[in-house]
């Protein structure tokens, strides 16, 4: 039985190898996963996104606990940072949530960025296709902690939590532009220390100022204490409110056409990347970078001619499947 097939009858581990296969980019993958997608679709995406020590992992364990209380079967992709030395995840979220790791309805997956700034893995979005195929109802991804960068997240979700907390800089955090259009739901987490209220306050003065119109989504402001798991009713109840919402409101299928061009977009950069890069064994890039540092081109002249080259070998490719070659 092929992976896919697998999957769709629920089976976790050959989840977990197609996963793998996927970050490896094995072309089997690609194969695997054309027979999933007519199956994705079911699972609803919740993105959460902060700075480093916010508590992104607790609170993300405690939304776990809520939801299968709910009776609701869970999936967890843990963006990891690369390690420098051996190029893997750290793993570091999925050791914070092993109190659900005998539990059968929760999967959790940690996954390395390899270096794709932003927040989310390079294979993110088609694990998340992994585990809405297997049948998982609520699908968190949690984004390792790089800050304003990580906006792709609500791209990729279809609700987005912004996890900030008191005294640690997020007031500066807030005045960046992107963040506040970027929260579904603001989050400030370790609500006992000193400031959490004047930061609420401040948060909701902002959102204030945007000036919604009574049609679109009110951002909720949630005090949180992840680590004596408080709040985390309010804030599960936040999250189940904007998905009403969505579907109340028609914004649901906007949302998955959003993450349907940035997949698509993810795609064709990769895909161009990996060709560029092998051209003439190399050298073509090498020979451009080398023009480019002597001042015989610039960049714009560069994608150019690569477009130009690139047009190229895909006619004679195109050429050679009409002559059966």
């Amino acid at each position: 039985m092929a992976l896919a097939e697998k999957v769709l009858a629920g089976d976790v581990q050959a989840a977990a190898r197609l996963i793998s296969r996927i970050e490896d980019e094995s072309p089997d993958a690609l194969a695997e996963m054309d027979s999933l997608y007519s199956h994705t679709g079911k699972g609803y995406i919740v993105g959460v996104t902060g700075a480093p020590g916010v508590g992104k992992s607790t609170l993300t364990d405690n939304l776990i606990d809520f939801f299968r209380k709910q009776n609701k079967t869970v999936g967890v992709i843990a963006i990891d940072p690369t390690s420098a030395l051996t190029g893997g995840a750290l793993l570091g979220d999925r050791v914070r949530m092993q109190r659900h790791s005998t539990d059968p309805g929760v999967f959790i997956r940690s996954l390395a960025t390899r270096g794709w700034v932003g927040g989310l893995a390079r294979v993110a979005i088609g694990a998340v296709h992994v585990m809405d195929a297997l049948g998982r109802d609520i699908i968190l991804v949690e984004t390792v902690g790089s800050g304003q960068i990580e906006i792709d997240i609500v791209k990729a979700a279809d609700t987005t939590l912004v996890v900030l907390t008191p005294g640690a800089g997020d007031e500066i955090q807030t005045m960046k532009a992107g963040i506040l259009e970027a929260a579904d739901i603001l989050v400030v987490n370790k609500a006992d220390k000193e400031g959490a209220d004047r930061l609420k306050a401040d948060l909701e003065s902002m959102l204030m100022l945007k000036a919604p119109s009574p049609e679109e989504w009110q951002s909720p402001v949630i005090l949180t204490e992840a680590i004596n798991d408080k709040g985390t009713e309010e804030l599960a109840g936040a999250i189940l409110g904007h998905h009403d919402f969505l579907v109340e409101s028609g914004g649901m299928p906007g949302r998955r056409r959003e993450r349907a061009r940035l997949e698509l977009l993810e795609a064709v950069e990769g895909f161009v990347s990996d060709f560029i890069y092998r051209l003439d064994g190399g050298d073509y890039l090498e020979k451009l970078v080398d023009d480019f540092l002597q001042g015989r081109t610039n960049p714009q002249r560069a994608a150019r001619e690569i477009t130009g080259r690139l047009t190229g070998e895909l006619d004679k490719l195109e050429n050679r499947g009409q002559h059966g070659l």
